[in-house]
């Protein structure tokens, strides 16, 4: 269900001191970043749809690739880069002849447990990803550049 008017997005995080911590509300589709006890930032998201629920649980950022690209989800383009099939998940969608797999881009990546990270991607109103959580571009930079490797990540429902 789409949340009726989401918050407005901020980041704050000049002169905050402190360890990192981001704690995502699945039922707010609201991911907020901590320095210490400071609030420094907070963002509208979208996690995983049914049948592809992102797990609440305790774990810590793994690995953080500003470039990532999805080796499951993406799109079949042919030898110009045209996608002739788009929305696909390898292994379950036939590629057609003539074309290869482009994995769809997850730029500011962080992962915090396997299959499943905080990145930048289209964010509607309502749950709509394989899992991953996505924010707008500009703040998946924000929470990238303060997150360091083993940041908490506590994923509430």
């Amino acid at each position: 269900m789409a949340a009726p008017h989401p918050a407005p997005a901020y980041w704050d995080g000049e002169g905050a001191k402190g360890e990192p911590k981001i704690v995502v509300r699945l039922t707010e589709q609201r991911a907020l970043f901590y320095k210490g006890k400071s609030l420094v930032g907070e963002s509208n998201i979208s996690t995983g749809r049914k049948g592809f629920e992102t797990p609440p649980g305790k774990y810590r950022v793994i690995q953080k690739d500003e470039t990532h690209v999805s080796n499951l989800y993406g799109s079949y383009v042919d030898e110009d880069g045209t996608v002739v099939q788009g929305n696909v998940e390898i292994g379950k969608d036939p590629m057609p002849r003539g074309t290869a797999f482009q994995g769809a881009p997850m730029p500011y990546f962080l992962r915090f447990t396997r299959g499943y990270g905080l990145h930048a991607g289209f964010v509607p109103r309502y749950r709509a990803s394989h899992g991953c959580i996505r924010m707008p571009r500009e703040m998946a930079k924000h929470f990238f550049d303060a997150a360091e490797l083993d940041t908490p990540v506590v994923v509430e429902e």
